[in-house]
């Protein structure tokens, strides 16, 4: 079985691929307007000090996401 985790919960500096994308609609077009989608490969760089929000690097541009959005988007990690 794949292990599948939320983006939240990937480490900081590991590299993951989205799997799945559970928001609403508008927000996934906003996120695949930034280059995450499906396939994408994303990894967390930064943590704000209080770890709410955290900046994601995707295709060489430096995103940031509250955990609550982070929790929707579903990786699997690199190994």
């Amino acid at each position: 079985m794949e292990n599948i985790i939320s983006l939240c919960d990937l480490s900081i500096n590991k590299n993951g691929t989205v799997t799945e994308i559970k928001c609403k609609p508008k927000l996934k077009n906003r996120m695949s307007d930034l280059g995450l989608y499906e396939g994408a490969e994303v990894c967390p760089v930064m943590k704000s000090p209080f770890d709410d929000p955290r900046a994601y690097k995707v295709n060489d541009t430096l995103i940031a996401l509250r955990n609550s959005d982070a929790k929707q988007i579903k990786v699997k990690p690199g190994d």
